[in-house]
C-alpha cells in the first residue's frame, strides 16, 4: 500500500539586504567569531559553527572590549559599567572612551589602557608596573651609537 507524502514546507520568502548594503557586526554566541549582518536582519547564523545568534533590537547601541582574563572579544550594549566574560567568567570593568587614556609598557612597550587618575598600570604580557604622570607620557627615543 503506498504511503502518502506530506507536502514540503513553503520554505520563507529569501531576505533581501537594504539597498545602501548597510552591515552591522556581533559576536556568534557559540564559538566568538565576530559576524557581519546586513541591517534589518533578526538573527545570523554562523558559517563557522552554525550557531544562531539573536541580533539586539534596532537602536541599541553597542559596544566591545576584550576580556581580561582570556582575551576574547566582548560585546555588550554601551552604556553597562561590567561585562562577565561567557567564556573564562572574569568581570570587566567597562569604561566609557573618555574615561580611560593609553601608555606603553615601561618595559616591553605594549600599549596599554588605564583609567583616568590612575597612578600606575601593571603590563598583562611582561608585568612590569609603569608608572603614570599628571601629563601624557611621551615614548623615549632609543638612538643607535
Amino acid at each position: 500500500m503506498p504511503v502518502p507524502l506530506a507536502p514540503y514546507p513553503i520554505p520563507p520568502a529569501p531576505y533581501t539586504s537594504p539597498a545602501n548594503g548597510a552591515q552591522s557586526q556581533l559576536v556568534c554566541s557559540g564559538c566568538r567569531n565576530l559576524l557581519l549582518y546586513p541591517v534589518g536582519a533578526t538573527s545570523v547564523c554562523c558559517a563557522v559553527c552554525n550557531a544562531v545568534t539573536a541580533v539586539p533590537p534596532p537602536g541599541t547601541e553597542m559596544a566591545q572590549l576584550v576580556c581580561g582574563g582570556c582575551h576574547t572579544l566582548l560585546m555588550y550594549i554601551r552604556g553597562a559599567t561590567s561585562v562577565q566574560c561567557s567564556c573564562c567568567h572574569t568581570v570587566n570593568l567597562a569604561l566609557e572612551a573618555n574615561q580611560v587614556a593609553h601608555v606603553n609598557c615601561g618595559s616591553c612597550r605594549m600599549l596599554l589602557m588605564y583609567q583616568y587618575g590612575a597612578r600606575s598600570v601593571k603590563c598583562a604580557v611582561c608585568n612590569f608596573v609603569t608608572s603614570v604622570g599628571a601629563s601624557p607620557s611621551i615614548p623615549e627615543q632609543k638612538f643607535n651609537n
